[in-house]
């Protein structure tokens, strides 16, 4: 499967105009390679076979890297590492806290930064609500943790002045940008191509009104 991972890593980052060198398309395989060791016992993901997991989880977050605000980042309900630990790996200079409540994906995600080396990201257990760091945010993004009004008023308190919600969706979600509460600003909503598969994505923009 390696081989396999590894062609299709490389046509994907071409086709989406992606320049990574070798040693981090390295890394990004090994990831791939613990997600697939570790899901047969903790159930990660349900996207299993190469093609899926090349581009629905790498190319997937890779791909908002351009729309990442300031150097100081949470992924929040980060589930098996998902968008922060590809953009971690091909973002260094950026700082990247990796949140989630359940205690099986935090220990993968703690033998992925230990197997990796990745000095720019830490994991933490616990509920969005109960985190109360030293610092704040410039961005707080999430792939899969609920409507976006339970997204932002969970994670309200975490972000800096200024910073950014960046939530990764599907479809346009507009039954749930109107029902967003109105302390928070809808920013823009960014149509995502993802080629090489046909997928729809849109990428999310909301910060809070001053």
């Amino acid at each position: 499967m390696l081989k396999q991972l590894d062609q299709l890593l490389t046509q994907a980052l071409k086709e989406n105009n992606i320049t990574l060198d070798q040693a981090t398309q390295q890394k990004l395989l090994t990831f791939l390679e613990l997600i697939v060791a570790w899901n047969r016992v903790f159930n990660l993901t349900t996207l299993t076979t190469p093609r899926e997991m090349v581009y629905l989880h790498l190319i997937d977050s890779l791909i908002i890297s351009p729309y990442l605000h300031g150097s100081r980042l949470l992924d929040v309900g980060s589930g098996g590492g998902l968008p922060g630990i590809p953009l971690a790996i091909t973002h260094p200079q950026q700082q990247w806290v990796l949140l989630d409540k359940t205690s099986k994906k935090t220990r993968f995600l703690t033998q992925v930064i230990a197997e990796l080396k990745l000095e720019n990201v830490e994991v933490i257990h616990s509920r969005v609500e109960n985190f109360h760091p030293t610092d704040c945010f410039d961005s707080i993004v999430s792939r899969a943790f609920g409507t976006l009004s339970l997204f932002t008023e969970t994670t309200a308190h975490l972000l800096c002045p200024g910073g950014k919600f960046i939530a990764m969706k599907g479809k346009n979600p507009q039954e749930e940008i109107a029902a967003l509460p109105n302390q928070f600003l809808l920013q823009k909503v960014v149509p995502i191509h993802i080629k090489g598969i046909a997928v729809e994505r849109h990428l999310i923009h909301i910060g809070i009104k001053r």
